[in-house]
């Protein structure tokens, strides 16, 4: 498994992943534009020092595997962001989710300098609560009506890990 930045020519075959795991996803995720357009304003998030974003890969093929954004980056005292990620539905159930933000987190812990990562996520997304708890993410509470999916405000937990939590393994990583 590997991770690289997120770039335009990746739009095809994630367009491809996100219509497939649609069904998938859509409890967790609202709708999104599937347009190049949209998928450029996505973009240009990522050249904002607040924002990182990166696709996990696989090291034989390089084909894409999932995706991790870490958003709302705050340096200063605070160094954190707020972790966004998805797998999809053609490769769930294998471990590569944790294998990537494993990743990801190494590199947030290390290169960027963050001291912490936070995580909200639906508390009947079983699979990502999962996924948090094999890293070592506590859980700190929860927030009401957090988000906007799906046309309601939905409640999330609200999971963290600092530098000093963490148990991932060196990233592997391209750009």
């Amino acid at each position: 498994m590997t991770i690289r930045h997120v770039c335009r020519q990746d739009y095809g075959e994630l367009a491809v992943l996100g219509r497939d795991s649609s069904e998938m996803l859509q409890r967790w995720l609202s709708a999104r534009d599937s347009t190049l357009e949209a998928f450029e304003i996505y973009l240009k998030r990522f050249e904002q020092p607040t924002h990182e974003g990166f696709v996990t890969c696989s090291r034989d093929t390089s084909a894409i595997i999932g995706g991790v954004n870490i958003n709302n980056i705050v340096r200063g005292t605070i160094r954190s962001g707020t972790l966004g990620y998805s797998a999809y539905a053609s490769t769930t159930g294998r471990g590569y989710m944790t294998e990537g933000l494993g990743l990801v987190m190494h590199l947030a812990f290390g290169k960027l300098e963050l001291h912490g990562l936070e995580a909200n996520i639906q508390p009947e997304n079983t699979p990502s609560l999962s996924l948090v708890k094999r890293l070592g993410f506590r859980r700190k509470g929860y927030s009401a009506d957090l988000q906007f999916i799906n046309r309601a405000w939905r409640d999330h937990e609200r999971w963290a890990i600092t530098v000093e939590m963490a148990r991932v393994e060196p990233a592997q990583q391209t750009s």
